[in-house]
């Protein structure tokens, strides 16, 4: 899903882009000049991988997302929540690709591995 930077007014936006079993839905609102506020919600089903035990499972997410989108490129080091879409156009598909990667690259531990009690590593 692609929408033109410059059809982004001061009225919000609404939006909803799915891919894989997570949704991506939201507003996106003029914030400056060069400047789009992204507000949304990441929820449904993902599949995951155990970190401990290897087994594949999903987990049900729900999650805000809060981004600042960009059409130029930001001088500004202080604000890390900052997406440029230097064409002009912002690309929802790529922000849902890139939540669900985030997702998926942290470390995580299925219901039954969560639960366990058993010490897998002893360090002397």
């Amino acid at each position: 899903m692609k929408i033109q930077f410059e059809k982004v007014g001061a009225a919000p936006k609404p939006f909803e882009c799915t891919l894989e079993g997570l949704t991506l839905e939201g507003t996106l609102k003029k914030s400056a000049h060069h400047r789009v506020a992204l507000l949304s919600t990441l929820e449904g089903e993902i599949s995951l991988v155990c970190d401990r035990c290897g087994k594949h499972y999903t987990k049900m997410l729900k999650s805000p997302l809060a981004l600042t989108l960009s059409d130029e490129m930001c001088k500004d080091k202080e604000d890390l929540d900052i997406i440029e879409f230097l064409d002009g156009v912002i690309d929802i598909t790529y922000i849902l690709e890139s939540e669900m990667n985030l997702q998926k690259s942290m470390y995580h531990y299925c219901p039954e591995c969560d639960e366990s009690e058993e010490i897998l590593e002893i360090e002397f």
